[in-house]
This record gives C-alpha cells, structure tokens and sequence, in this order.
C-alpha cells in the first residue's frame, strides 16, 4: 500500500468517526444555481475533537498534492476551453472531470494511463485514488451549510465481463456502482434511464444530457459523474438593490444585465502583475468560497488568463495577501449552461491512446480488447443570484493589498473570472468565464 494512500484511509477512518450520519462513453456533469453575515477573517477551523487535529493534518497531507494536480489541471483546462472565442462563456466543474478521469485511469494500462496521468498532473505510479476518496470525504461532509453532490455511476452492458477488482476499486475510491444495462437491444431506453438518474442527482437541473440517438448498439459502458452545487451567501445580495446596468463585452459592445449590489466586508487584494482585483465571497459556514478575478478597466481579460497559473491563484487569493475591507460590490446576477465534447480538449492535453480502439489499453477494466473511450460529454448549468449559487505563488508576482482610505468598489460589469473553493482543502470545485450576458 502506498503511503499516501495509507494516510488517507487513517484520516478518512478519524473523522468517519467523528461524524454522525451528520465505445466507451464518458459523461461528466454538474449543476449548480442560487442562494449569504460575513465574518471579517478567513476561515479558520479550530480542533473540536480530540482526533481532530489528527485527522486533518493526516488529510492534508494527502490533499494538497492532490488538491495542486487538480487547480493545474483546473487552470489548463480553463484556457482550452476559452481559447477559439474569447467572448464566449465557459463553466465547468474540474473535480467533476478529474474524478471521471481518475476512474478511467483505475483501468487503464501502459502509454494510456501515462498519458490521463499527464494530463491530471499526476504520477501514475502514485495513488490518486485514496485522495480522491479523502476529497469526497470532505466534500460530502454532514451537516454541512451547503448543499454539494458528486455522484458516479458506471452504466455497464449487460452482455460485457467487467472485472471485479475494477468495480471494487471505483466503488471504494469513487462511490461508484455498475449498473448492467442492455445497450446492444434496448439503447434508447438505455439513453432515458441514464438520463432520469442524472436528473434527479443534479437535482432536475440537468434532465437531458443524452441527446437522442447518443447511445447505440456498440456502446459498452457509460461512466457518468454528476455534480451540483447549492450554497447562500455568508452576505446576501438585497434584491431591492439590484438595478439595470450595462455590461461592456469589449470597448465597443455592451448589453443590460440585473446587477446585484451591496456594501460590506470582503476579503480583497489587487494584483499589480495584472492589473487586476481579487475579491472573495464566502457561503454561509465559508467553507466554501467564490473567488472573482476582475481585470482594471481598459485591461483585456485575456491579459489575466495567460498570465494565470494555479501557484499564482493560490498566492492571489491566500489570506495572507487579502485583506478584509468594506467595499461596495456589483456583481451580475446571471445563468450559464455550458456543452464541452471534452474528446478533442482531452487530447489537446496529450490524451490521444485511450480514444483509439487499436491503441487504448483498459484491460485493468474489462476483458473486451477493443474497448475504448469514444464519447466524454461535459455539461454544466450555475445560477448566481442574489441568495447564493446554485449549479447543477511565484517570487516575482507583486500583490497589494487593498487598503481603506476610501470605500474601495468592486463593479463587475466587464469580463471577469470565477471560481469556487473548498477552502479547507484548495480545491477548485467550479470554474467559470463570464464574458457575455
């Protein structure tokens, strides 16, 4: 057993302990939509059991490669898909994607686990999966003040052999099952029955993600992941002060949007090495946390986006660089739903073997040759309103921090970024580009 992996399962057994019941086809998908009294710090969570301590430093030190692998995963991924149109929306969940991916990689072997394991930022050799299981541990915490599910179900031709230590392992790591379905006879009512139970684990946001006819007789397995999201303002927007204003796609264009608006106390800091400021909204309990990077005016957002790297989001965003200060924010009440086929994004990022029948190994999968990865469907919905969010450090970077000598404002009424964070664990749950109404 790897030691990581070790640590992980000890730190999962501690605060098990201490809580109460408080072709292969790839689809990932999320949901996340609205509903925040701000305490002026950042977060910080005292031992309240004995074990405690333990516990979260063990899960720390499992996490943060982890978590690292992840936000560098996070921060690629956000430049491939906004790089063909930069007007263009994008919102998508890298956790989502990542614990889907780790999944394949349980089953993968040679140049085609080497090659997922590149792309996630990992050492194939390493075990992710016990830190993807401490992840989703802490995630689904009980009696958390936020509503987060991600949810994994492998969809398995009832004709097919998959093997058994394959299907233990994603059900250990992943909490995913393998559900047998008749594909080769029955692939329409196959298609619906993947699709009622994405519904109703991303709570009806996203009740369609098979389009008709998606699924055919070829099809052998289906690995779906879905996630959703809902989480309040730890300060709520008052929708009395949500008014019409323009919204400056570029220099030349613009279009109305609602913006919310409200003046109190957050966490901000301006990046001199982008011209930009970093504001961060906390969810009630804030252990969650959505953090904007918004571009000075006159400063293209693309500016922001070459120059961003997880290390540097990491060092924006540390309260060490942040200082709590009252400010007047104005952020755009808005709904995105997002489409990726992540194939062709995928194997810009060097995974190519897996999507060819002759080259893909998944033989730690099934005992089906020729099984490959033919379709990886991503898709996303989020909500930001006034209540909240529902959906389905480099030596040369230059910070300051904002201070007070008058109320500093915060107007998101051009492109901006956005991402929201596990704090305790630095995981980058969902990331976003609003670029257009």
């Amino acid at each position: 057993m790897v030691a990581g992996f070790s640590w992980a399962v000890q730190a999962t057994a501690l605060l098990s302990s201490m809580q109460q019941p408080r072709p292969l086809l790839l689809f990932s998908v999320q949901s996340q939509s609205p509903s925040t009294r701000s305490a002026h710090t950042h977060l910080v969570f005292p031992a309240t059991h004995p074990q405690e301590t333990e516990a979260f430093f063990l899960l720390n030190c499992i996490m943060n490669p982890l978590s690292e692998a992840n936000g560098a995963f996070a921060i690629r991924l956000l430049k491939l898909l906004g790089q063909e149109d930069p007007a263009r929306n994008v919102f998508f969940s890298p956790v989502s994607i990542s614990s889907a991916l780790g999944m394949v990689l349980l089953g993968a072997k040679g140049s085609t686990a080497a090659q997922i394991a590149q792309a996630l930022a990992v050492n194939a050799e390493e075990d992710i999966h016990g830190g993807f299981q401490s992840l989703l541990t802490q995630v689904h915490r009980p009696g958390a003040p936020y509503s987060l599910s991600i949810a994994n179900r492998l969809f398995g031709e009832e004709s097919c052999q998959f093997l058994s230590p394959f299907q233990e392992s994603c059900l250990k790591f992943y909490q995913a099952e393998l559900e047998q379905l008749s594909f080769a006879k029955s692939p329409e009512s196959a298609r619906r029955h993947i699709n009622a139970w994405v519904s109703t684990k991303t709570q009806g946001k996203i009740q369609k993600l098979l389009a008709k006819d998606s699924i055919d007789e070829a099809c052998r397995l289906v690995l779906i992941n879905a996630v959703y999201f809902k989480g309040r303002w730890e300060e709520q927007f008052e929708k009395s002060s949500t008014s019409e204003m323009p919204f400056k796609i570029n220099q030349k264009e613009q279009r109305p949007v609602q913006m919310m608006f409200q003046s109190h106390t957050f966490p901000l800091a301006r990046v001199s090495e982008v011209q930009a400021q970093v504001l961060e909204l906390p969810y009630q309990g804030r252990e969650l946390s959505m953090v904007v990077v918004l571009p000075d005016e006159g400063v293209d957002l693309s500016t922001v986006e070459k120059a961003l790297t997880f290390e540097k989001f990491q060092t924006w965003a540390s309260p060490k660089h942040m200082k709590s200060i009252e400010i007047e924010v104005s952020l755009p009440r808005f709904k995105l739903q997002e489409d990726y086929d992540m194939g062709s994004v995928l194997q810009g990022l060097g995974v190519l073997d897996v999507f060819h029948p002759g080259k893909s190994d998944l033989s730690g999968m099934s005992v089906d040759s020729d099984l490959c990865l033919s379709k990886f469907i991503h898709k996303s919905v989020v909500e930001v309103n006034e209540e909240g969010t529902e959906a389905a450090a480099a030596a040369a970077c230059e910070i300051e921090v904002c201070c007070a000598r008058s109320l500093p404002v915060f107007c998101a009424d051009r492109p901006f970024l956005f991402f929201i964070r596990h704090n305790r664990t630095s995981s980058l749950l969902f990331c976003g580009r609003f670029s257009s109404p």
